[in-house]
């Protein structure tokens, strides 16, 4: 990836001429199955570009309570896009009640903010949104006339798990945002897709955002070879996450894994002592109560048994 990063040809993706940042948006969009896309610097960018592009300021996006645009991109649909959001709880399952999401829509009268998108997220919490779900799902965004959005920052590792094209779980959305780090690989980047005209709009959207770049095809060089070489792969990371949890399961401890994504309950008195613990073994995680571990390409089996290794010398000892 650093030798194609090297090897890049430039332009100025400012003005549309990156020939590396040209290619690797016509691949994205073929390979997802969209007429355009767009390179961003990051997930939480291409959100907010997308939901700006598809809401005007005073108007209603309804998300998760647990999805990325809404708990963790800082507010930035209100903060920036002058959106406001209607969040509908999550079910166990990640999937949000559609008779709920429904019932959210406000009539069109002067009082409401007029209801614009709906957005999910594929996976969430590596939780997968099947075909199913999401087909019934833009059936309702149509027949109410919004338009949808896919949060897909892990769409190819939703994709991967139902052993199927990524292109089939995006069929129907207005606009999916797709990052090529994480479980790709690439160090940064993530790309918007939809129709001409929206891409047009989530352009403008960006340059107000301050997204555009010059030599893009630096970065842009990292995603096409994620996306050449990276994707096949993450099923690897799938069962590495199993091999963690059946590891962690075989201490005792309390655990549950989505495809990528291992989740380990903690008591409270343990959260700190456990981090300290692990760090002085070599190994980083995010502190809290409900630690998430997340397997990625640079996690081998040897890495998986260390850090089992690691959590069983603390918790056998306690």
């Amino acid at each position: 990836m650093r030798r194609a990063m090297l090897a890049a040809e430039l332009g100025d993706d400012v003005f549309g001429d990156d020939p590396t940042v040209n290619r690797l948006q016509e691949q994205a969009a073929q390979i997802l199955g969209f007429e355009a896309a767009l390179l961003f610097p990051s997930g939480t960018q291409s959100n907010l570009a997308a939901l700006m592009s598809h809401c005007q300021r005073g108007e209603e996006a309804i998300l998760g309570q647990e999805a990325h645009s809404y708990r963790y991109e800082a507010g930035g649909l209100a903060v920036l896009g002058s959106i406001q959001p209607q969040a509908v709880a999550n079910r166990p399952d990640g999937t949000l009640d559609l008779a709920e999401v429904e019932a959210a829509i406000k009539p069109d009268d002067p009082h409401f903010a007029r209801t614009r998108l709906l957005a999910l997220e594929n996976t969430i919490g590596g939780r997968v949104l099947s075909r199913e779900y999401l087909g019934r799902a833009v059936a309702l965004s149509r027949e109410k006339g919004l338009s949808i959005h896919l949060d897909g920052a892990r769409i190819f590792n939703a994709a991967a798990h139902l052993e199927t094209k990524v292109k089939a779980l995006c069929a129907g959305f207005d606009s999916v945002s797709a990052c090529l780090s994480k479980g790709l690989g690439a160090p940064a980047g993530t790309v918007l897709l939809g129709g001409k005209e929206f891409i047009a709009r989530a352009k403008r959207a960006r340059k107000i955002l301050g997204g555009a770049m010059r030599q893009a095809g630096i970065l842009a060089a990292a995603g096409l070879y994620a996306l050449e070489n990276n994707v096949e792969r993450l099923a690897e990371d799938h069962r590495n996450a199993q091999r963690l949890a059946a590891g962690l399961k075989d201490l005792g401890l309390p655990v549950e894994q989505h495809t990528n994504m291992v989740f380990l309950r903690l008591p409270d008195a343990d959260v700190q002592p456990v981090f300290h613990h692990l760090k002085k073994h070599g190994i980083s995680v995010l502190p809290g109560p409900r630690m998430r571990l997340v397997t990625h390409l640079d996690v081998d089996v040897p890495g998986i048994e260390r850090a089992l290794a690691a959590f069983g010398t603390y918790f056998r000892k306690s």
